[in-house]
Parts: structure tokens; sequence; C-alpha cells
């Protein structure tokens, strides 16, 4: 039997939300995506002024002035995959898994990993923490020399900074790269180490709550250079790279999915078989013009 294209491209979003649990935890733009490819959200303007015990008459009347805000979706996609005709008989979702389970998961990492770089790139220097705990060798291949490792009390300023913002204090996240997070467990008081641990989640990817935030954890968020600009899609680590960890509110980021495409060529000649590739379209972007609710929390340099 052929393959049905709908089963690949539902494999793939069920990958998506699988492995990148966290992608449930921002504002989502899916309802505002036009043609599959463009993000246009209308912007109301300015709210009317309020006067206490008008005494001044006429009122003046004020027009409002409405703005928009677009963005466009990347184009992500997968290498062809090629089924040989002999085991085209019978696909299960098990046959899908093995064939196709390399390339689905290598695509939806690249957009989750693009749409953290997306959230943290350009953010402004307020919105910057740095590490302050003990000095710790380097951890990630790339880098040498030694960072101050991320604290119990990196976590408890990256909710001071959170507060001072006015940022709502419900689905606050954050995403601790692996090192970071093993660093952070390992200075937590007994108490403070039950108290994260009752909430424990492993289907929503969840590994704890302190603080206000609902931890995730990540082998990887993002890369920042020495000059805290966070590193491009697929950059290698250098010596003075740091690790950066995330913190933010659920409607202070977006994402949206866009158009989703299955491409197959039946009988191909030279395959002796046919061949498969995908096309997903995403995109994201901080919501808030003054980035309040995202804290890039980056590794600082150690002696």
């Amino acid at each position: 039997m052929a393959v049905q294209t709908e089963i690949w491209v539902r494999y793939i979003m069920n990958r998506l939300w699988k492995d990148n649990t966290f992608l449930q935890y921002a504002f989502s733009d899916d309802q505002y995506v036009v043609g599959g490819k463009i993000v246009h959200i209308p912007q109301p303007g300015s709210k009317p002024n309020i006067v206490k015990n008008r005494n001044t008459y006429p009122a003046a009347a004020v027009q409002r002035t409405d703005t928009d805000i677009l963005y466009a979706l990347d184009r992500y996609t997968s290498d062809p995959t090629h089924i040989e005709a002999a085991d085209l008989l019978e696909i299960t979702y098990d046959k899908i898994s093995s064939v196709f389970g390399d390339h689905a998961g290598t695509l939806v990492e690249t957009i989750a990993d693009d749409m953290i770089i997306k959230w943290l790139s350009g953010i402004g220097a307020g919105n910057i923490l740095r590490t302050t705990g003990a000095a710790t060798a380097s951890k990630v291949t790339g880098q040498t020399g030694n960072r101050k490792a991320f604290s119990v009390l990196d976590a408890k300023r990256a909710q001071t900074k959170m507060n001072l913002m006015k940022v709502l204090k419900t689905d606050r996240y954050a995403m601790l790269e692996s090192n970071h997070m093993d660093e952070f467990t390992d200075g937590l008081t007994v108490n403070q180490e039950k108290q994260f641990s009752e909430y424990y989640d492993a289907k929503e990817g969840i590994v704890g709550k302190l603080f206000g935030f609902t931890f995730l954890e990540r082998t990887n968020v993002a890369i920042a250079t020495s000059a805290n600009a966070i590193e491009a899609l697929g950059a290698s680590v250098d010596a003075t790279d740091n690790v950066v960890s995330m913190f933010w509110q659920k409607d202070s980021v977006t994402r949206a999915i866009g158009e989703k495409k299955f491409f197959e060529r039946k009988d191909d000649p030279e395959y002796y078989g046919d061949m498969y590739s995908a096309l997903l379209r995403a995109g994201g972007r901080r919501r808030r013009a003054d980035d309040a609710g995202v804290i890039a929390m980056i590794q600082d340099t150690a002696s």
C-alpha cells in the first residue's frame, strides 16, 4: 500500500510537540498566519485618556491609530528519504518511525533550536543576567577557561527581575541548559529540593517548580559570544562563547506554525522505490517592544 502523506505530516507534528514541549508554553500566533507563510497581527493604538471629575468641555476627541506587526515564517525542509519498493508492501507507524524518524527528528529539532534563537536574539542589555556561582571548568566542547556556575541565587534573581518588569506571575518558565540544571539542583537545600521535585512531570517536560518558575531542561538552549550576542543557528562554539539559559512568561514570546507539506515521488527508476521529503514553515519572536518577560541568563567568565 502507498504511504499516506497525511500520516507523515501528522507524524512530524507529533514529534515537534512531543520532543519540544517548551513550544506549548508560548503564545500561539497560528490564527494570524496568512497563506501559510506570514504572520499578520493587528495592533490596537493607544488607550483613551481617563480624566477624573472632568470640568472642561468639550472633551478633545482623539483618533486611535492602529498598526500591524508582520513577520515571515522560515521554511525548513528535510533531506529526501528513500524507501525501497520491497519495503512499501506494508507501512506501519513503527516503520515510519524507523525509516523517517531520524529525518523528522532533525527537522523538528532544528525548528525548535531556531525558535529559541528568535526569542533571544537582539535582546536588550537590561534583560541579560550573568551567572554568579563558583568557578568551574568549561563543560561545553569548544569552550576554554573557567565559567561561573548557575546558582540557586541566579534563579532567584531572575524572579526578582521579572517582578520589577511587572510581568504576570502566572505561567513563568525557565529552560536550563543541562549543565546549568545540574549546577542548579546541586545547590538546592533539602527543603528546596523537596518542593522542586513535587512538580516533576515527565510527560509535560517539567523537571520541577521553584521561585514561581516551571523548570524545563534542554541539552542546549543557546550560545552567546563574549559580547552577549546570541549565536546563529548551526554556529560552532568558540573558546570565549558562553552557555545561555532562558526565563520567560508565556505571553512574552510567540510562535507560529504555517504551511505543512509532504512530498513524494513514486516508483523512481534510479532508486527502485519511492522518495519522500517534508516542508514546514515556522517562526516566532518576542511579543513586547520592551522585551519585558524574557531573560537571557548567560554564563559569566571566571578566573
